[in-house]
């Protein structure tokens, strides 16, 4: 008896978008969602501590239907649900693909974390790392895991690097150096020639994703950091290997 039914289709690319707090990574994916709509069918997963908030914003966009933006409310450090435990994560994006199979890309937003924030390989298939100049020209310089070793890095914003005294060129040269010649991207969402350099490795990295080509990889441990509690007290914090633990801070001697 003929088969009536048309193969399965690869899963979508999951694609992880990862960097500090207003760094522009929901700004990111509503201008990859405005370009590449027409051409590939997305779905979007937001993570925030309490609240929806960079769901609501994409929805008010009017970027995608609404239904294919769906919120996680992590509870927690945004780093954890990326890559200590991402079972929320895995679950959110399991059932948007189902509920909208087949789709060809689902863009996973961390919350906004600090440098060292990373997402499992268990989760994303490939992730891009969001600077922005306002945060100031060395950071490309101060590396992490994010920064070095990312599928992609974004330096976000330049439009604004004349009002904020940073050199876009040098930014990005730093940059790579700190990725050892891996790509590095300036953007900003008002220069349609850098959308469109975004888009294109966007596309690249959706087709080897479908042929097979690519293999996801781990960047690496987080590096101890420290978090402020909501009493005011700061606890230092590290992952080592699959470890997550708090101990209390030190005071510098």
């Amino acid at each position: 008896m003929p088969d009536n039914h048309e193969p399965a289709k690869t899963r979508s690319l999951r694609l992880g978008i990862a960097g500090p707090v207003g760094t522009g990574k929901s700004s990111v994916i509503a201008t990859l969602c405005r370009n590449l709509a027409g051409e590939l069918n997305i779905g979007v997963i937001t993570n925030d501590i309490y609240t929806d908030e960079d769901a609501r914003f994409l929805r008010s966009a009017g970027v995608l239907p609404s239904e294919r933006i769906r919120a996680v409310e992590t509870g927690a450090c945004p780093h954890t649900a990326i890559r200590d435990d991402v079972t929320m994560n895995l679950i959110a994006v399991e059932d948007l693909e189902q509920d909208f199979a087949p789709l060809d890309i689902v863009f996973v937003e961390s919350g906004g974390d600090n440098l060292t924030a990373t997402f499992s390989p268990a989760l994303v298939d490939a992730q891009i790392f969001v600077l922005d100049v306002a945060g100031g020209g060395d950071v490309a310089r101060k590396g992490g895991p994010g920064i070095a070793r990312a599928d992609l890095l974004v330096v976000n914003k330049i439009d604004l690097a004349e009002y904020v005294d940073v050199d876009v060129e040098q930014m990005v040269k730093d940059a790579t150096a700190a990725r050892e010649g891996a790509p590095v991207l300036a953007l900003s969402r008002k220069q349609e020639d850098t959308v469109q350099k975004l888009c294109a490795w966007v596309r690249w990295m959706h087709a080897r994703h479908v042929n097979g080509e690519h293999t996801p990889t781990d960047p690496g441990p987080m590096a101890p950091h420290f978090h402020a509690d909501e009493d005011g007290k700061s606890h230092f914090h590290s992952h080592d290997g699959d470890s997550h633990t708090h101990e209390p801070a030190r005071e510098p001697s």
